[in-house]
């Protein structure tokens, strides 16, 4: 298969792991006879202290004539600390999001069985817990209209919603739900708003067409609550979108580490896959980013494109890093290994996974491996 992907490192450590996710598509191609052309481009702070956009027309070009586009991270201090900024990283990724119609974010959730002890929660409570967030991605008070009185005292957020916005990502969680364990749970407020209102007579229309999926509702608060209390208790969870961005990063919390979790944002013929994380800018250049959601993030890739084994292949990858402890620093505090050591033992891993009977951890160290 040839592909041609758009990477958009972005800021802060978003290059450092991009690079390991890049690593990895390249010995896949290799090992599996495939052609990934890879084209970078600016987006976020990097693009502004260049070009004074965020999301300059040459990458949004690119982006548009591309098969995927793989993300890293966007963000910078200077600008989320200065709350008079007119131009922000954020508004390039919403920029880009909205011309490529992304309107889905699918973000799975499922801890490892070596890295249960890494997360605050008990055992018992998220042991076997294994769901999915569809979070719509392209309406709410992100993109409504948006004022500020002169005085600057009086602001607010306008968010909308239309039946057609909300029908077009509910099936897409039904039919993913179809596919798991039938069971759908909707996220809103609808005590309160008029959108979660609408979301509620929505979802439960489309439900008709999907009898053999379960749905219920909860409100957002809530539901925030049962994520930490029961997480097991959810199969998809379908929500509008500033919900699902809280949410989602709350339940990263289940498996241990946000830079484990990777997501896709889908539209109708644009795909776009990243890390949950931000650009985490106090780690930049030090080597100890966790690269294991962006690695994951090009496994979602493969896998969109009909890759499975492939795809397979690196989340074995990923899980003998795990079980070996060729983890960064924020899964294990005394990790002797960084950033690109994790990246390498996947790309490795992928080239040659029976040289792992080998492997001896004992004997490793950064930059310095029985499997390299």
């Amino acid at each position: 298969m040839n592909l041609k992907i758009a990477v958009l490192p972005g800021d802060g450590i978003g290059p450092e792991v991009i690079l390991q996710a890049k690593k990895a598509l390249y010995a896949i191609a290799e090992v599996y006879n495939h052609e990934f052309v890879f084209e970078d481009a600016l987006m976020g702070a990097v693009a502004i202290d260049k070009t004074g956009n965020p999301l300059p027309e040459q990458t949004l070009n690119l982006c548009l004539n591309t098969d995927a586009v793989l993300l890293g991270a966007i963000g910078d201090p200077k600008y989320d600390n200065n709350p008079n900024a007119k131009v922000r990283p954020e508004q390039g990724l919403l920029k880009l999001r909205k011309e490529l119609g992304l309107f889905a974010n699918i973000r799975p959730i499922k801890p490892y069985k070596a890295l249960i002890e890494a997360s605050p929660l008990k055992r018992e409570i998220i042991e076997g817990a294994d769901f999915t967030i569809f979070r719509e991605l392209t309406g709410g008070a992100y993109f409504g209209a948006k004022t500020l009185n002169d005085e600057g005292t009086h602001a607010s957020d306008l968010c909308e919603y239309t039946e057609e916005e909300i029908t077009r990502i509910a099936h897409l969680a039904f039919k993913s739900a179809q596919k798991r364990r039938k069971k759908l749970t909707m996220v809103d407020k609808a005590n309160v708003l008029e959108t979660s209102r609408l979301w509620r007579k929505v979802v439960q229309k489309v439900s008709e067409s999907y009898p053999d999926v379960k749905l219920d509702f909860l409100f957002v608060d809530n539901a925030a609550m049962q994520l930490i209390l029961n997480p097991k208790q959810f199969d998809v969870i379908l929500t509008e979108n500033l919900f699902g961005d809280i949410l989602s990063d709350e339940a990263s919390v289940i498996t241990g580490s946000i830079g484990l979790l990777p997501s896709v944002s889908l539209g109708e013929k644009n795909a776009l896959f990243e890390p949950i994380h931000g650009s985490y800018p106090q780690a930049k250049g030090k080597n100890i980013a966790n690269p294991i959601a962006s690695i994951l993030a090009a496994a979602l890739l493969l896998e969109h494109f009909g890759l499975t084994k492939e795809a397979n292949v690196i989340y074995k990858a990923v899980e003998k890093a795990i079980e070996y402890k060729v983890v960064t620093v924020d899964l294990k505090p005394d990790s002797k290994f960084g950033t690109n050591e994790v990246g390498e033992f996947v790309s490795n891993f992928i080239f040659s996974k029976d040289d792992l009977l080998y492997f001896n951890n004992d004997n490793v160290s950064i930059g310095q491996s029985t499997i390299v």
